[in-house]
């Protein structure tokens, strides 16, 4: 059934939007609950690690997974360069490690000495300790896409290391702030 009347609606053009537009539109993204992971890999002796929220199994068959960053990142680049890479699920109680992972201005050298990791079997890249599931890549596709690269691959390993327990919850990213699912 239609429902007549008008939406409230904010017309822009996506070419040339003001900083008023690009404030709406990320209020707006926000409303939607996004699940909390870290991407990382190792480039040039290093490792690399940052939070996101932008990530998303494309396939069952093979198995892909996306994920987007921004491009001007430390991560970005190292992702795009290397060619694989892992990404860890976060628990509710992973929220410092993805603060400190999230923050701007985070060394490269000792990024992860205060965070439990292992090396993830097929890529070597980090997999944080007590994750709800990780997933190992090796790139298939960058592509570009306004500020950001879409970075798109086949899982060539991936497992779970949490202890699955009553009321554990992911942790979820929404309106600006780090949430869990509570429990019904």
């Amino acid at each position: 059934m239609e429902i007549t009347g008008s939406l409230d609606a904010q017309r822009f053009s996506p070419q040339a939007p003001s900083q008023e537009d690009i404030d709406e539109y990320r209020r707006l993204s926000a409303e939607q609950a996004a699940g909390v992971g870290v991407v990382s890999t190792v480039w040039r002796g290093r490792d690399y690690a940052a939070t996101v929220t932008a990530f998303v199994p494309v396939s069952y068959d093979p198995p892909t997974m996306l994920v987007s960053l921004y491009e001007g990142s430390r991560i970005a680049e190292a992702v795009a360069e290397s060619g694989q890479w892992a990404l860890t699920l976060l628990t509710e109680n992973q929220r410092r490690q993805a603060n400190w992972l999230a923050s701007p201005g985070t060394p490269i050298e000792g990024l992860l000495t205060q965070l439990p990791f292992r090396r993830g079997p097929a890529t070597g890249s980090t997999v944080l300790e007590g994750g709800l599931a990780y997933f190992e890549v090796i790139t298939t596709a960058v592509h570009e896409a306004a500020t950001h690269l879409l970075v798109v691959g086949n899982v060539v390993s991936m497992g779970s290391e949490a202890v699955v327990r009553a009321g554990l919850s992911p942790l979820l990213h929404y309106a600006g702030d780090y949430r869990a699912i509570k429990p019904q």
